[in-house]
């Protein structure tokens, strides 16, 4: 199933917006894994600009990562609620609406991004919330990339690999980050990684990756014993020297904190698992007033940056998966070592 990546080992570095740039996707290819680059909130200009660093850093494969969700229409009265809910926290720390900004800030797979794929050509191209629109997926097919595309539920699973994903991403409940959850917004639908991993196995014709909660070797051996292709790691990468993980998120990851992870709503709109903190204690960790995937972001925006400033992740979306437990301050490529023993 190896070459079915083009790697050496059998682990993917998960795609982290927000903690991540082409330096951490470029180690881990290098070191023999399958590296990651988030691009959904990057725009062209800047997506080019990580790929040409990237280009130049490996020639090993590496992962472009899009989002296909479809966006939502603005909502005023939404809006207008979720600042009202915020507005403490303004008065707080003595901030005014007029700094929030206006946009979408994560952007679907688009013919803009599909033409840069077609440029640069990346071995794998991976989406979250589904797959982008027929003709789309056809230019990044042709262009000459391996298709991934998470699911969080056997039926997400089975509607991929009717749709065209030439490789399945079982994303489990452990995760940390965004839920790949694309066909139904019910929750309860969700399943550990090692209850989803051997249903999606029997179910599909195509390989599958294991995702969430997986932090060490064990892991790694576990996911390829129930059948796995591959194994997908993300919290483990978010201290190495080479992510752009923030002070207050490191520490956080560092601290007993980690422990106490929630699926929240509160940083995008959709639902994510993050390192629980006080903003959602206080709102939620899901509340019903933040307005639709990704709209909610603006908002909670201003006071995230305010509260960092002050050295504070009160406001601040910590991702993190159930297991923080192999986050180590190392070298990408040591860290992918470790993973990686005994898995070949």
């Amino acid at each position: 199933m190896l070459n079915f990546l083009g790697t050496d080992l059998p682990i993917i570095q998960a795609p982290m917006a927000g903690v991540q740039d082409s330096r951490l996707a470029a180690a881990v290819s290098n070191a023999g894994g399958l590296g990651s680059l988030p691009c959904a909130m990057l725009t062209a200009a800047a997506l080019r600009a990580e790929l040409e660093a990237l280009k130049g850093s490996t020639n090993r494969p590496f992962n472009l990562n899009f989002f296909a969700h479809t966006p939502p229409e603005p909502d005023t009265s939404a809006e207008k609620s979720w600042r009202a809910a915020l507005a403490p926290y303004y008065r707080e720390y003595g901030l005014d609406e007029g700094v929030i900004a206006n946009g979408l800030g994560r952007l679907p797979f688009n013919t803009e991004m599909a033409a840069i794929v077609e440029e640069f050509r990346p071995a794998v191209v991976s989406f979250h919330f589904g797959l982008p629109a027929p003709e789309l997926l056809q230019r990044v097919k042709a262009a000459g990339a391996t298709v991934l595309s998470s699911a969080t539920t056997l039926e997400e699973a089975l509607w991929l690999e009717g749709n065209g994903a030439d490789g399945i991403i079982a994303q489990g409940l452990e995760a940390g980050g965004h839920r790949g959850i694309f066909l139904t917004k019910d929750m309860s639908t969700q399943m550990g990684t090692f209850a989803l991993l051997p249903q999606v196995v029997a179910a599909v014709s195509v390989p599958v990756i294991a995702a969430g909660g997986i932090a060490d070797a064990r892991g790694v051996k576990a996911a390829l014993a129930l059948g796995a292709a591959a194994a997908q790691v993300g919290t483990a990468f978010m201290l190495c020297p080479e992510a752009t993980t923030r002070a207050v998120h490191r520490e956080a990851l560092k601290s007993d904190a980690a422990r106490h992870t929630a699926i929240t709503n509160l940083f995008s709109g959709g639902p994510a698992r993050g390192i629980m903190n006080r903003v959602m204690r206080e709102l939620g960790p899901i509340s019903a007033l933040a307005p639709a995937f990704p709209l909610a972001t603006n908002a909670i925006a201003p006071l995230r940056a305010a509260a960092e400033a002050q050295g504070s992740g009160d406001f601040s979306p910590l991702w993190c998966g159930q297991n923080a437990s192999g986050c180590l301050e190392v070298p990408a490529a040591e860290l992918l070592r470790n993973l990686a023993q005994g898995s070949d």
